[in-house]
């Protein structure tokens, strides 16, 4: 993958989101001497990723070389006010700001930028830590289609990425993707608490639920089929999966009027901590 710079790649913030954007740009052919971590002490992933790679770590951008093709701001949402402000100095006019802090919009990066200034907002999620993720971006007015293609070679790094048209679904995109593998845990949590009420000891019905939720997890990854009709091939009429989708399915209080109530609620929260 090749990455089109015209200064150095800024990575904001290195724990486990950062950390997981900056492995997978180096694997994917980011020159380790394009990238500025700005990061008082690094550990864990980062720091390791550093001792192979050597890219630069500082604590200030005071001695930039040039302006930043782009800048990752991956800092924590409630640090961005004190972080984002003094970063913002060092945009040029081809800089691109892209952030993937939860609930802070466009327009709370644009008061601190010069006008004109390009702003991509993504939410990625969880699974990018294995290069498995989603993120979901939209970008303001000012984003060129090169900035663009490279904020999404950045995204890329990650897994998936889809663009929106108006900023207002990202706490959609939030609410079902960025929360959305809690809600996948979650489901194997509850699967494994049935099996012992079922009759299971705690172990089995554990190893049972990770293994089932896991690999039907990769079926859907690696099939053409649509989740409808894999449910479908499991679900012999008459059978014990009937008999439990009917349950699950059912028209008033099953799991689609509980997963639409959750992906409401954490819609409706994301707005509220966005305003």
């Amino acid at each position: 993958m090749s990455f089109k710079l015209d200064g150095p790649v800024v990575l904001a913030g290195a724990g486990k989101m950062g950390a997981a954007l900056l492995a997978g740009w180096i694997a994917r052919g980011l020159q380790p001497r394009d990238v500025i971590v700005q990061e008082p002490n690094l550990a864990g992933d980062a720091a390791e990723l550093q001792r192979q790679h050597g890219f630069s770590a500082v604590a200030n951008l005071e001695d930039l070389p040039s302006p930043p093709s782009v800048i990752v701001v991956a800092v924590k949402p409630q640090a961005m006010d004190a972080v984002f402000p003094e970063l913002a100095k060092h945009a040029g006019p081809a800089t691109v700001v892209m952030s993937i802090a939860a609930g802070k919009s466009i327009a709370s990066f644009e008061r601190h930028l010069p006008s004109g200034t390009a702003v991509v907002r993504a939410m990625p999620n969880t699974p990018a830590a294995i290069g498995r993720g989603i993120t979901g971006a939209v970008g303001n007015a000012h984003v060129t289609e090169a900035q663009k293609d490279l904020c999404a070679s950045l995204l890329r790094a990650a897994g998936e990425v889809v663009w929106l048209n108006d900023e207002a679904l990202i706490d959609a995109v939030t609410a079902v993707s960025g929360s959305g593998p809690a809600y996948i845990f979650l489901l194997a949590e509850t699967l494994a608490r049935a099996g012992e009420a079922a009759g299971l000891d705690a172990a089995t019905s554990m190893q049972l639920a990770r293994a089932t939720v896991s690999g039907a997890g990769e079926l859907l990854h690696r099939s053409q089929s649509d989740p409808a009709t894999l449910r479908q091939n499991v679900t012999s009429p008459g059978g014990t999966t009937a008999a439990a989708l009917s349950v699950l399915m059912r028209e008033k209080g099953g799991l689609q009027d509980l997963l639409t109530e959750a992906v409401l609620a954490a819609k409706k929260r994301g707005r509220e901590l966005g305003s």
